[in-house]
């Protein structure tokens, strides 16, 4: 009897000493991590899945990085947060990024996750648009600067003088007819649009890659002074984001629960059934075969390059090879 209450204090006494010595090298290793934030281009959706993913599951973590995702929108656009030093990461399309560049904020891509454009300008035929010149002399919804570019080189090649009113979260104006035609996104807007009672039949859809406008949209930027002063950081950030996507597409339901959970801590007027077709559309358009996942090609980076020279928004863009930097 009194052997074995000797053991067990024994064996207590180890395991509680192991115990301090444990908790605080757990401290150690939370105490490395290293703060970040991303801020995105909209506000939570399914069409930053990855990111979530990432921060949920642990990935971020798991690569060092302490990640706290902000909510963006109209009012905090990723260049200014990127600008101000609020954030370290943002999310742009690759024109947007590439002007604002021009601008004098020196970003840096990390990695490219839409290498096509899914940019669609919606009409209806009963107000007799079918072609791009209908649009000459109507008002049509566009968004700010953040996702402009595209739209506007489409009006310059297509030859439409159009009157441009801003477009917020919804399209409600294009609902109610106060403009002729709205900007939408083919995995967003489109689908709120039918879903409004919009027969497809009834619409005329210009997707704009289909006007030579395939450009590149989102992808993961950051200054040139982080990948500079911390290229390990971006390292991090950009493997923990590309095994976030990936494991989203995967496991489709359950990435669709950690983004339901980012809308409803913002209250936003969305549902689930929308956000799954967001993220199938998006792994459709991030996911084809003759493309790198998580890459900018030469070639992408050259079309979306000529298209901003060409439509007179930028004179120079850097050099491939200054602007892509595959820190994987």
């Amino acid at each position: 009897m009194f052997q074995g209450t000797t053991r067990r204090r024994m064996v207590w006494t180890l395991l509680a000493g192991l115990l301090a010595l444990a908790v605080p090298c757990l401290a150690g290793s939370n105490a490395t991590l290293q703060k970040a934030t991303l801020i995105p281009q909209w506000e939570p959706q399914a069409q930053f899945a990855g990111y979530y993913v990432a921060l949920a599951k642990g990935f971020y973590a798991a690569e060092g990085v302490d990640m706290t995702i902000l909510r963006g929108g109209p009012s905090r656009p990723p260049s200014q947060l990127l600008r101000e030093g609020k954030a370290q990461f943002g999310t742009f399309f690759l024109t947007s990024a590439l002007l604002e560049r021009a601008a004098g904020l020196r970003l840096v891509n990390l990695a490219q996750f839409v290498p096509h454009s899914t940019v669609l300008l919606i009409a209806k035929k009963a107000d007799g648009i079918e072609k791009p010149t209908d649009l000459n002399g109507r008002r049509v919804s566009v968004w700010g600067p953040e996702f402009r570019q595209t739209i506007e080189a489409f009006f310059q090649r297509q030859g439409v003088t159009a009157t441009t009113v801003p477009q917020g979260f919804t399209v409600n104006i294009f609902l109610r007819g106060a403009v002729s035609a709205c900007s939408a996104m083919r995995y967003n807007e489109y689908h709120a649009i039918v879903n409004a009672g919009l027969d497809p039949d009834e619409l005329t859809v210009f997707a704009l890659a289909d006007y030579g406008l395939d450009l590149p949209e989102d992808g993961l930027y950051a200054l040139e002074e982080t990948t500079r002063n911390d290229p390990e950081l971006c390292r991090a950030v950009a493997r923990a984001s590309i095994q976030g996507w990936r494991w989203a597409f995967e496991h489709p339901d359950a990435a669709l629960d950690i983004v339901m959970s980012h809308v409803a801590a913002a209250h936003l007027p969305t549902n689930r059934m929308h956000q799954q077709w967001m993220l199938t559309q998006l792994r459709q358009a991030m996911t084809a075969p003759d493309e790198p996942f998580g890459a900018l090609t030469r070639e992408r980076y050259a079309a979306a390059a000529e298209t901003l020279r060409q439509a007179g928004l930028a004179d120079t863009v850097p050099d491939y090879e200054v602007f892509h930097v595959p820190l994987r």
